[in-house]
């Protein structure tokens, strides 16, 4: 009788976990901003086809959102869309997304991606059209085409309106953490660290 009571709360306690893991749910159909009136454009997003048809770049790498910021049907609906696009050689840093995992789908070229979990190891993966990789949430992971001649384009989705993400470099050498913290956490001295502040800076 007490292990079936034991079985029955672990469930229990599953199932509230599991109510947590996306965004916070919403007592409404949907949520809509103060001085909107909803009709079927407010639930309709175009801001991904220019990515998707492969519009020119003016960076190495070009991340489109349709989170809630872009999209705000997308509030208490635990959903987000991003479109990578990646010049040759082009590389998304190491990174992380605090609120969700990421599913990402290659739909033009191919990518080198990895991830390092929470033991230190890194699981790397070269993925061509058509082909899925899924990041765990809040794991550092990273993206980069290799291709030397040909664009990489990915379709990556988010259990989140809102998944944020925290670039590494810019997290860690962009934020104005003491440079002697820096050197020391590095087991390297000032001037590396000023040369990696600059760089992490610069744009």
């Amino acid at each position: 009788m007490a292990s079936n009571a034991w079985v029955i709360l672990a469930i229990v306690l599953a199932t509230l976990l599991g109510t947590h893991a996306g965004d916070p749910d919403i007592t409404s159909d949907f949520i809509v901003p103060d001085g909107v009136t909803p009709d079927a454009d407010f639930f309709t997003f175009k801001g991904l086809k220019q990515a998707l048809r492969g519009a020119p770049m003016d960076a190495a790498f070009k991340a489109t959102k349709a989170s809630q910021v872009e999209f705000p049907a997308l509030m208490g609906q635990s959903v987000s869309y991003a479109v990578l696009q990646f010049a040759p050689g082009g590389i998304n840093p190491p990174h992380t997304h605090p609120r969700s995992a990421e599913l990402l789908l290659v739909v033009q070229g191919w990518l080198q991606v990895g991830l390092v979990d929470s033991n230190n190891t890194l699981f790397a993966q070269t993925l061509r059209t058509g082909d899925m990789f899924v990041f765990p949430r809040g794991l550092v992971h990273f993206q980069v085409n290799k291709d030397p001649k040909y664009r990489a384009v990915a379709l990556s989705a988010f259990g989140s309106a809102n998944a944020g993400t925290v670039s590494l470099p810019k997290t860690l050498f962009g934020s104005g953490i003491d440079e002697d913290i820096m050197a020391k956490s590095f087991k390297t001295d000032a001037q590396t660290i000023d040369k990696l502040v600059s760089a992490a800076t610069m744009g």
